[in-house]
């Protein structure tokens, strides 16, 4: 798919929660943008930040179709991503989209799926989501948090799915990980996708696993130039090494040797 450099204008910004901003982007020409699917991302050139040499590569939250517009969801915990963080409306932001490859969508309508998404991995989800409904599949969300604070947003999940939560204080949802939810003893799926840390993955792919469920995970390997020639982000599989950038972020649990 073909990558495109773009300078893309900020029509909104905001605060879903704390040390996370959401941005929300158009062309400046107002024409459209290009085709993004679930499961890419992009990479943002930090201005003035004397110590962020490299663009941050963040996943594609949101594309609404209507507005021309695609949404980035931040976590700012870092110089670059803090200075992201700064940019207000009508502010300019260089980006090159879309990279990496995307998640299975093309399933049997009314195919019952689970999306599970912890921290920031949630943000992956919700296009994907949306995608999925729109191809008449039966989705649901299953998200964790440390706390009620960290789930973000809710509201829009649920206009896509079935919404489930877990908060490690029990503050929302029910009490625990992602992976001790009841409603894996409840239901049975067809599909499984996640995104989120390592541990909460391997776990859920564990569960795929033993079920004989189809997984796709999305790995969130530390990555720099986006392209597959850093090396930086390599991931080992059974079918050799892959760079996560060019070669992902989405791979079949199949293809990774975590339940080796």
């Amino acid at each position: 798919m073909k990558k495109t450099i773009l300078n893309l204008r900020v029509v909104s910004k905001e605060y879903p929660g704390s040390n996370y901003v959401l941005l929300k982007l158009t062309t400046i020409d107002d024409s459209p943008l290009p085709i993004m699917q679930p499961g890419q991302f992009a990479e943002l050139k930090v201005e003035n930040s004397p110590n962020t040499f490299l663009r941050r590569p963040i996943s594609i939250n949101f594309v609404d179709l209507e507005k021309n517009q695609v949404w980035f969801l931040i976590q700012m915990i870092g110089d670059g991503t803090r200075k992201l963080g700064d940019l207000i409306e009508g502010d300019l932001l260089n980006v090159i989209l879309p990279l990496g490859n995307k998640f299975t969508t093309d399933l049997k309508p009314g195919s019952k799926v689970l999306l599970v998404g912890g921290g920031v991995g949630t943000a992956p989800m919700l296009y994907l989501g949306a995608v999925l409904k729109q191809n008449s599949i039966n989705v649901s969300f299953l998200l964790g948090a440390r706390d009620k604070e960290a789930l973000l947003q809710l509201d829009i999940f649920a206009k896509y799915g079935d919404l489930y939560t877990t908060t490690e204080d029990g503050s929302h949802g029910e009490k625990g990980y992602v992976v001790d939810h009841s409603i894996l003893n409840k239901e049975e799926f067809d599909f499984i996708y996640t995104c989120g840390p390592k541990p909460m993955m391997m776990a859920i792919s564990k569960y795929a696993d033993q079920k004989n469920i189809e997984c796709e995970v999305s790995l969130e390997n530390k990555m720099a130039c986006g392209f597959g020639v850093c090396l930086c982000c390599v991931e080992n599989t059974k079918e050799g090494h892959k760079c996560v950038c060019s070669e992902g972020p989405v791979f079949n649990l199949k293809k990774l040797l975590w339940q080796n």
